[in-house]
């Protein structure tokens, strides 16, 4: 995929620029544990079929399978965690494939935005060791929503959403670009394989 016809883009992170939909996976799977196979048989089913979620709103379900009190202290205790099991390895992860040559070759021509669900400082302190946060004219993570922050991006940069398009690999992606009528281009995964049935968009493997 050369050129995308769009002016603007909207990209989600993991799944779309990183392949660390499935290091995420394993984090969570470390931090349940110690509360059996069956939790967390559950924990990454659910986690996988909502990759766009995020993780400040899927530890407290966890949390309650668990038999755990989701206070907030806990809820961030289990978030810092997370993000030291996955930071580095997300940093490590591979590409997906042609995306930092598209970014690098068209990021002055284009405006590219990066709407995630993972937290502000974390996908920031990412991007900057990955050298490519300047390639974005403007970041949002959570606790920011996806749907918040496309509204917000519209809204601020006075954007057209028919000249613009999001770039996701999950249902959440989707709604939130449907949400605020911006088109949108599903890239394809294993793990997202029943959505690439169920949606009536665009659809790509890759950047190449």
């Amino acid at each position: 995929m050369k050129e995308i016809k769009f002016g603007i883009i909207f990209f989600d992170f993991d799944g779309v620029i990183k392949e660390s939909v499935e290091i995420k996976s394993d984090a969570f799977e470390r931090l349940f544990l110690p509360f059996g196979d069956a939790i967390v048989k559950k924990v990454r089913k659910h986690h996988e079929k909502n990759c766009g979620m995020s993780r400040l709103d899927k530890l407290p379900v966890y949390l309650k399978w668990s038999g755990q009190n989701a206070s907030k202290q806990l809820i961030e205790q289990y978030s810092d965690q997370f993000s030291l099991l996955v930071k580095e390895r997300v940093v490590n992860s591979g590409w997906v494939d042609g995306v930092l040559d598209y970014l690098k070759s068209n990021h002055l021509g284009q405006r590219f935005f990066l709407v995630t669900a993972t937290p502000q400082k974390e996908i920031e302190d990412i991007l900057k060791q990955l050298k490519i946060i300047d390639y974005f004219e403007q970041i949002l993570g959570s606790p920011i929503s996806k749907s918040q922050a496309l509204q917000m991006l519209l809204m601020q940069h006075g954007i057209d959403p028919k000249q613009a398009v999001m770039i996701g690999d999950s249902i959440h992606d989707y709604e939130a670009a449907t949400v605020s009528n911006i088109n949108f281009i599903l890239r394809k995964t294993n793990l997202n394989k029943k959505l690439q049935v169920q949606l009536n968009c665009p659809m790509i493997r890759d950047f190449l």
